[in-house]
């Protein structure tokens, strides 16, 4: 996937979300939009994809939710696709982001998590 694409999953075992405990559920709305709002802050798509994934090679495997950024750079890249389709090509494209950027994406992420992670924390409070 392309840079700034996060996947969460929950900490034990499913493969739905059917299957999540009342915790798990209850985390999950605040958990996407944080990680969207991380996404959407570093990366200014005009798009921002949610969708969960489970497939393994024969069966359900283990949930797993990506949150992409999608401009109009990576739609002319793969020539204007959208949704699943630009998914798919970009999966099997095989292609993936610089390391150094990765790593640079992914601190600065952590840090915008910490802020938003900080602030909710004081709204409660």
């Amino acid at each position: 996937m392309n840079l700034g694409t996060l996947i969460g999953g929950p900490r034990e075992h499913v493969v739905t979300i059917a299957e999540l405990d009342d915790t798990a559920a209850a985390e999950l709305g605040p958990l996407l939009r944080d990680t969207a709002r991380v996404v959407e802050t570093l990366c200014r798509p005009e798009q921002t994809y949610v969708c969960m994934w489970s497939h393994g090679p024969d069966t359900r495997k283990h949930l797993h939710i990506a949150v992409q950024p999608v401009t109009a750079e990576v739609r002319a890249r793969y020539g204007g696709l959208r949704s699943e389709q630009l998914q798919a090509r970009m999966l099997a494209d095989g292609d993936e982001p610089d390391i150094t950027e990765v790593e640079q994406f992914c601190e600065r992420a952590r840090e915008l998590f910490r802020a938003i992670t900080n602030s909710s924390a004081e709204t409660r409070s």
